[in-house]
């Protein structure tokens, strides 16, 4: 696919918005706006989470703008949109992984559901990809801050990925295929130096492994 003549709406969180880069114009987003003469839109807010909580986060009500009531928010028009979410769910989201069968919105199943069923609504056709999360330091945690108990991140992405093939929309297996491991010290100075959000050099990966991607199509 020429992507130079293409729209194309990113929506997600921290990483999406630009924490880690230096300044604004090294976010993924908008080196892959260079990148590809694409035409792009960039709807990432911190901390935000696929799934709705069941308790407001009183510290930041900014989190709790999740992915779903963001969807009519977004350009009317687009060739392409982009999700990039999931690892806040994990890292301090309140709702459940719940299972593959939930239509729950307070679950992350059946909000990933809710997602894409609105998404496809309003952008029936669009080409819909995600973008799993990547790796991060306390990735393979069970117990969060507060002493809840909770599964791996890689649980969110195995589901991400479950929901997106039940509706055949492609993703882009970021988990599996970034090259960027916080575990491997060199790999989190250079890449992501926090364990978490990309640095410049982290976030130009990103947006090669996008062009790649979505060049092929």
């Amino acid at each position: 696919m020429i992507l130079s003549d293409k729209k194309i709406l990113f929506l997600g969180d921290s990483i999406t918005e630009g924490v880690g880069v230096s300044k604004t114009e090294n976010r993924y987003t908008d080196v892959f706006a260079r990148m590809s003469g694409a035409e792009v839109y960039n709807y990432g807010i911190s901390g935000t989470r696929i799934a709705r909580q069941h308790k407001p986060t009183i510290s930041n009500p900014r989190h709790d703008l999740c992915f779903l009531d963001r969807v009519e928010e977004m350009n009317e028009e687009a060739d392409v949109v982009v999700v990039f979410g999931g690892t806040n769910d994990f890292g301090h989201g309140d709702a459940g992984l719940g299972c593959s069968t939930d239509r729950d919105e307070y679950s992350f199943y059946g909000a990933m559901h809710s997602l894409i069923n609105r998404l496809i609504k309003r952008y029936p056709d669009s080409i819909i990809l995600f973008m799993t999360p990547l790796h991060r330091t306390g990735e393979n945690s069970t117990v969060k801050g507060d002493g809840q108990r909770r599964v791996t991140l890689k649980s969110y992405v195995d589901a991400e990925k479950e929901v997106c093939e039940y509706y055949s929309i492609p993703v882009l297996d970021l988990y599996s295929v970034s090259g960027m491991q916080p575990s491997i010290e060199v790999i989190k100075n250079k890449y992501m130096p926090d364990g978490l959000h990309p640095s410049d050099a982290g976030a130009k990966i990103i947006a090669e492994r996008l062009f790649g991607f979505l060049s092929a199509f």
